[in-house]
């Protein structure tokens, strides 16, 4: 082959998975090999994949029939949570020529290019990440802090495909997010599986937790807006809040709910019931103005009752979620649920979801007419759905949703001054006026 092999990367599901997809485009790039474009044919066809829900698993498949479909003569890789828990399944599916386990996955490239004997360009190497990001659409980078779960909740079978704990040395984490603001990134979002974790389970993290990595960030780089991803509530000392003083640390937190019952929150096999969930918010809410927390809502564990269901509500009405991921409970087999007496019927649950999606569309559109009249800063990330005229999409610090009709172009990545003058007529995003656009710094 003259020309260099060409990678087409998918992934679906948590932001974990999107960074492990980012470091592997970085390092095929280190290889010489070119990423394919949406109308080029691929040489190698690479899927990350999630079997968090049977949804999601499904979706997985669907994906690596997809790519080989369009790419019939390429190579198929498989890797991630379905690669891990069904690994000889997926690598009897017809096309599939390497699975490659969650143990191995940071070594994903170099395993591929030996085993399926791919050519490297090493002179037509990229060492770029931020202009690699850029071509594939994105402008906020995902950095791996960590992987692996110490805790066993009962619907999860993420802790069976990601094994252990262990965190990443704190001196290659501030070298990661620094190598990326060189090169134009805007907006780092730290991942992990147990993110609160860091530090904590024996790995060489220079002796500091997530808190101390955080301060570190703020202090050796100069990463414009940092976030962090899912965290449990829990494992939050009262240092973490101080850190918001910092207006580069951006105020939203995912803190993952899963029920507003007791009673089925001690059946999940959580950690924290919710009185201790409300102090939390009621903590955080005091120490960092203007803080958005979304969640995530198991709906119909086994065993939730009626009585079950209205607390749930009634506790996610009262917390005021800026935004609930709203998830249909599903069995998963190797769970210690999937054994559980109680089976809530599929039109409940779909009843349950439907009510539950209500309620959380109604306390998001409160969120957003509440936003209305500030100036914030927002990062340009793309086009909208356009109306009448250019129409961009960008995010709050707060992580809210801002659309964007410029009198001039905008190009992407761009931190504007923005100020909020509405809600759309569909409710889902708020609407701005660009005060400054000060340009690309780094």
């Amino acid at each position: 082959m003259t020309r260099p092999w060409r990678v087409r990367l998918h992934t679906l599901g948590c932001r974990l998975n999107e960074a492990e997809l980012e470091a592997w485009a970085e390092a095929f790039a280190r290889a010489g090999l070119g990423l394919a474009g949406e109308d080029e044919p691929a040489d190698l066809v690479v899927v990350n994949t999630c079997a968090v829900t049977h949804e999601a698993a499904r979706k997985s498949r669907q994906i690596l029939r997809r790519g080989q479909r369009l790419n019939p003569s390429a190579r198929l890789v498989v890797s991630g949570c379905l690669a891990t828990l069904e690994a000889q399944t997926l690598a009897r599916e017809s096309g599939v020529d390497l699975v490659v386990a969650n143990t191995d996955k940071d070594r994903l490239v170099e395993i591929a290019l030996e085993v399926l004997a791919i050519p490297s360009r090493p002179e037509l190497a990229v060492t770029d990440p931020g202009g690699l990001l850029f071509r594939r659409g994105r402008q906020r980078a995902f950095v791996k802090i960590q992987d692996g779960c110490r805790y066993q909740c009962t619907f999860c079978i993420t802790t069976q495909a990601r094994g252990a704990e262990r965190s990443r040395p704190a001196d290659e984490v501030v070298a990661a997010v620094s190598r990326l603001q060189a090169t134009g990134i805007q907006e780092v979002v730290l991942t992990g599986v147990h993110l609160g974790g860091y530090g904590r389970d024996g790995s060489d993290t220079d002796g500091i937790d997530l808190t101390g990595l955080v301060a570190r960030l703020l202090a050796e780089t100069e990463i414009p807006r940092l976030r962090l991803g899912s965290l449990e509530p829990w494992d939050l000392p009262e240092p973490f809040w101080g850190l918001f003083a910092d207006p580069r640390l951006m105020p939203h937190l995912h803190l993952p709910l899963q029920s507003g019952s007791d009673t089925v929150l001690k059946s999940m096999a959580r950690r924290c019931k919710t009185a201790e969930f409300a102090r939390l918010l009621e903590t955080g809410r005091a120490a960092v103005p203007g803080l958005n927390v979304t969640t995530d809502i198991i709906v119909g564990f086994p065993g939730e009752t009626a009585q079950d269901w209205q607390q749930t509500l009634d506790f996610a009405e009262t917390m005021g979620f800026g935004d609930i991921h709203v998830f249909a409970y599903s069995p998963r087999a190797g769970t210690l649920a999937a054994g559980l007496p109680g089976r809530v019927a599929a039109e409940v649950r779909q009843a349950r979801c439907l009510e539950l999606q209500s309620l959380a569309t109604r306390l998001r559109q409160q969120l957003l007419r509440d936003q209305v009249g500030q100036r914030v800063q927002v990062l340009c990330e793309g086009a909208g759905e356009p109306a009448a005229g250019e129409v961009r999409l960008g995010y709050t610090p707060n992580y809210l949703p801002v659309r964007l009709r410029p009198e001039r172009p905008l190009a992407d990545g761009r931190l504007l001054e923005v100020r909020l003058t509405g809600v759309d007529s569909d409710g889902s995003a708020l609407v701005g006026e660009v005060l400054l656009d000060p340009g690309r710094s780094g």
